[in-house]
This record gives structure tokens, C-alpha cells and sequence, in this order.
């Protein structure tokens, strides 16, 4: 009854409500060839107890001692307990939508606090109430861009994360905009820009790069602002890393800005649910996709808070829609404003250099070990670096995996003129002794060689 909460005396009560005498008929349109008339081939239906006991076992099975190197997109951060313990109340865990205003005030004021506290981190004007996640976030973004100039052409850096391309492509797969990529300096890692000069046209809507990029390395956002603006293109920088911004210039000169912000206290959760953003300049308001909350007063005086801006096809003509994007992660930007709301200003800042000082001293320690490589040393860093080895990344993972050790992501899958390169990643919660363990590995990776 937990499951299926009608009984069978309830169910023949509304068959014969309707005029139907058995549950077939209620799938008498389904030509008969094309229905299952058998059982389906599954395993037999178990208790609540059973059930439990499954996935207690199941769940013990998870390594929790491994060492990860692993980001690319998605980092371990430490989660202050207080995050779950605010976010399942009730009052949150249960709202939707907040489309009355004078019952969903809490919403509301989250919603506003996180766009706040979003502007001010970014360096821009205003901020949404968040995107799904910060790949859809900057295929957005580009949007945006196209309908502000009214061009249909991109610029994208290599550099991006190859599947924000991936999803970039997706979106703009049936709508005939062309995408040009621009390539990298060998030597720094960063945007190489005599090429991005030569790409970008007067017909030009956007130059999106990430920044810190897909390599760790932190771009010349100045520089790049300069090219696209000198072509009336709009540059989109794309943060994957939220954290970096605690010691990273934001990029005020960007026009907008499209960020992951799992890394504000949102779990990996195997790679979702995320929290994504766009943040931009006050005159691109009116593009911005998805939704903004507003401060007001009532007619009291007494400060109040509603939706200011809803471009979405649930509000307006779909021809007008912003976005198809049809809701907010608004629960897990929850997540995200309790997190930022309990470090701070100063806590952003130690937590960023605890980050910065962990990957430094990551990098040098494992670069160190024989027939290993720190690539791309030419430019400033965050937490992640590349490392280059005379052993081939698998069989490097496969040795790592056997000390519970989650090493490196292999590049050449996007990146082939790379080779052996790996990407690597050092937060506030990788351990010196996690460090000096792959070190070891690497290093007898060369002797048994």
C-alpha cells in the first residue's frame, strides 16, 4: 500500500466510473501486436526491510579512504555540516517555484542573496537565479550574446572545457551558427591570441574562454577583452572553478560571465545535480535567460521581495522566450549562499590560498619524480596543473588505482598532441601524505620501467 496506494476495491470503483471493465481496456488503442502480454523478466518484488539491507550493502561497497587527484569541472571541497541541515527543512526542501510572492518570501530572499552575493563575486551587475549547471550555462550564454548583437557566429577558446563544447555544439547543432575554435600556446597553456586576432570578424557575436581554463592555467582576460570588443563581439568568460575567484581577479572586463558553482558546498553526487550561473552588465538585462529576484517595498514601507524578471516561455510568448531553460537549481544555489554566506569574504580568500598552496606544492613534489613533466609553466595557475610522463596515463592509473589512488584525467581523449599528458587537481582537502603516496607511485613507475 506504500507504493501503490489505491486498493483493489478502489481501483473497480473508478474502472466503473469510467465505463471500463478491466485494466486492458484502458490500453485497448495499443494495437495488439505491439502489447507485453507476459511478466516482465525481473527479479521478484522485495520488502521495505529488504530493500534497506540492498542498499546498505551495495553502499558498503564504496571506497572511502582513495586519494583523489581527479577535477576537470568537479571539485571536492570540504561541506560544512550546516549546508544539510538548513537546505532539508521543510520550508526549502519542498518549495518550488516561488511564483507568489506573498507566500514564498524565504525563496525569494535566498534567491536575491545568492544573485548578490554572485554579482559581487564576478564583478558584474546582476545575476540570475541560477542555471542548471554551468555547461548549459555557457551555451546560454553564447545565445544571449546572438540575440544582444543580433550576430550568429562564435569564437570559442580550446581551452574550454571539451564538454561545454560538447554541449555548445548540441545547442547550436539546427540553428546555423558557426563556431570557430582557437587553439593554445604551446608553451603556456593559455589562449593563443595572434589566433584568436585572426578569428574574430565583425560578424562575430561572442569569444567565450574559461578562465582559470581546462589546463588550471588563469587567462589574460584584458587582453582578450580588448580583441572581441575592438570587433563589437561580446566576450563570455566561463569559470568552471568558483573558488578561484577568493583570489582570482574576477573579469570585470567581461560582458558576461556563465560559472559552475558546485564547488560552493554542493556535492559531486556522480556529477550532479550542479548550479550554474550567468552573471553580466546591467544593459543586458532583459537577455539574460531563466529568472531574477528583486528587492521592493510594500505599500507599508517593509521590505519585500519578488520575481523581477521571468523571460520564459511559461510567462511570455515562446517566440520572445530568453531560454528554454524552464527552471532554476534553486535549491542547490541554496546550497550554494549558505556556503558563501558561512566562509566570507576573508574565509573565500584563506580557503582559495589553502587551495593554491596544495596544488604548488602537488605540482613541484610530483613533477620531481623521474621522467615526469610539469607542462604549461609560462602563466599563473589555480589548483590544477598537467603533468607529462614517460608512462602512458593507463597504465599509470591502473598502478595508482592499486595504492587507492585516483590519479590524473588522461588529455590526449580531447587533446591528442599531448601524449602522455594528465590533468591534476589539489584542493584544501588533499592530504600532504595523499601527495607524497602518488609521488612514490610515479617514482616506481620509472624503476620497474
Amino acid at each position: 500500500m506504500r507504493y501503490l496506494p489505491k486498493s483493489p476495491a478502489e481501483r473497480e470503483q473508478m474502472l466503473a466510473a469510467i465505463g471500463a471493465g478491466a485494466m486492458d481496456d484502458l490500453f485497448s488503442v495499443i494495437p495488439a501486436e505491439y502489447r507485453l502480454t507476459r511478466d516482465l523478466d525481473i527479479p521478484r518484488q522485495q520488502a521495505e526491510s529488504e530493500i534497506i539491507q540492498y542498499f546498505k550493502a551495495a553502499g558498503a561497497q564504496n571506497a572511502t579512504d582513495v586519494a583523489n587527484f581527479l577535477g576537470a569541472g568537479a571539485y571536492r571541497h570540504y561541506r560544512p555540516v550546516i549546508i544539510d541541515s538548513l537546505v532539508q527543512r521543510g520550508e526549502f526542501l519542498t518549495s518550488y517555484t516561488p511564483y507568489q510572492a506573498e507566500i514564498t518570501q524565504g525563496t525569494l530572499q535566498a534567491i536575491f542573496e545568492f544573485q548578490t552575493m554572485i554579482a559581487e563575486l564576478t564583478g558584474m551587475d546582476v545575476a540570475n537565479a541560477s542555471m542548471y549547471d554551468g555547461s548549459t550555462g555557457a551555451a546560454e550564454a553564447v545565445l544571449m550574446a546572438m540575440r544582444v548583437t543580433g550576430r550568429h557566429s562564435a569564437v570559442v577558446a580550446r581551452t574550454l572545457h571539451p564538454e561545454y563544447r560538447e554541449v555548445l555544439a548540441t545547442y547550436l547543432r539546427y540553428r546555423e551558427m558557426p563556431v570557430a575554435e582557437v587553439g593554445y600556446d604551446a608553451r603556456t597553456g593559455r589562449l593563443d591570441l595572434a589566433a584568436l586576432e585572426a578569428a574574430v570578424t565583425d560578424e562575430t557575436a561572442a569569444v567565450l574562454v574559461q578562465s582559470p581554463n581546462f589546463f588550471g592555467v588563469i587567462e589574460d582576460i584584458p587582453a582578450i577583452a580588448e580583441i572581441a570588443h575592438k570587433k563589437g563581439a561580446l566576450l563570455i568568460v566561463s569559470i568552471a572553478e568558483a573558488v578561484s575567484l577568493g583570489v582570482v581577479r574576477p573579469p570585470v572586463e567581461a560582458d558576461i560571465v556563465s560559472m559552475e558553482a558546485q564547488s560552493f558546498g554542493v556535492a559531486l553526487s556522480y556529477g550532479g545535480p550542479f548550479c550554474g550561473v550567468i552573471a553580466a552588465k546591467e544593459q543586458y538585462l532583459r537577455q539574460m535567460p531563466g529568472r531574477l529576484a528583486g528587492q521592493t517595498v510594500d505599500k507599508d514601507g517593509n521590505r519585500g521581495f519578488v520575481l523581477t524578471l521571468s523571460t520564459r516561455e511559461q510567462h511570455i510568448r515562446r517566440e520572445k522566450a530568453t531560454s528554454n531553460i524552464c527552471t532554476n537549481q534553486a535549491l542547490v544555489a541554496l546550497m550554494a549562499t549558505i556556503f558563501l554566506t558561512v566562509y566570507g569574504k576573508e574565509g573565500m580568500r584563506e580557503l582559495a590560498e589553502h587551495n593554491l598552496a596544495k596544488a604548488e606544492y602537488a605540482a613541484k613534489t610530483l613533477s620531481a619524480q623521474p621522467g615526469t613533466t610539469l607542462r604549461f609553466t609560462g602563466a599563473p595557475r589555480f589548483h590544477e596543473f598537467v603533468l607529462e610522463t614517460q608512462e602512458a596515463p593507463a597504465a599509470l592509473s591502473k598502478r595508482l588505482l592499486e595504492e587507492k589512488i585516483v590519479g590524473g584525467l588522461e588529455l590526449s581523449r580531447w587533446y591528442p598532441e599531448l601524449g602522455n599528458a594528465t590533468l591534476w587537481c589539489a584542493t584544501e582537502v588533499t592530504t600532504r601524505a595523499q601527495i607524497e603516496a602518488a609521488a612514490k607511485v610515479l617514482a616506481a613507475g620509472l624503476v620497474e620501467a
